[in-house]
């Protein structure tokens, strides 16, 4: 019975040490690849944007737009304020100063290149280049005719 129980911790003690002597001397693996450009990134919705088209002296509808933008949540932390009325505030004065954008004559409009602008003069009015990416959710046009009073 003594020979069990001393063979016993005989293999626990060799089990226990080979274990130990596997992980201490293991090399280093290859670290799993993160995706980067995700990486503390913060997803912010903006409030719905209603701006006016004035066309002949008159208003003939409402652009309804809703904006959405990543920013850099490290640099969001050290900034004193959200860029949120930043986006908002520049996506109303690029859309609403647009003359290419004409409802009467519909034609290709390159959202890109002004949401590109968008968070270009964000980040230059922020100072650094917090705002990552802005993305449309939603963007119609709603003509006075069908605008309930």
């Amino acid at each position: 019975m003594f020979r069990i129980v001393i063979t016993g911790l005989w293999i626990c003690a060799i089990t226990v040490l080979s274990s130990y002597a596997v992980v201490s001397w293991m090399p280093d693996l290859p670290k799993a690849k993160s995706e980067e450009y995700l990486e503390g990134l913060t997803y912010q919705k903006l409030k719905p944007l209603n701006i006016p088209v004035i066309a002949d002296g008159t208003v003939q509808g409402y652009i309804m737009a809703t904006v959405v933008f990543t920013a850099d949540s490290h640099l969001l932390k050290g900034l004193g304020v959200t860029p949120a009325p930043f986006v908002m505030d520049e996506s109303f004065r690029q859309i609403y100063s647009d003359g290419d954008l004409d409802f009467r004559r519909l034609k290709k409009y390159d959202i890109n290149k002004r949401l590109a602008e968008i968070k270009l003069k964000v980040n230059e009015r922020l100072g650094s280049d917090v705002v990552k990416d802005v993305m449309i959710e939603n963007f119609n046009f709603v003509t006075k005719k069908d605008i309930r009073s």
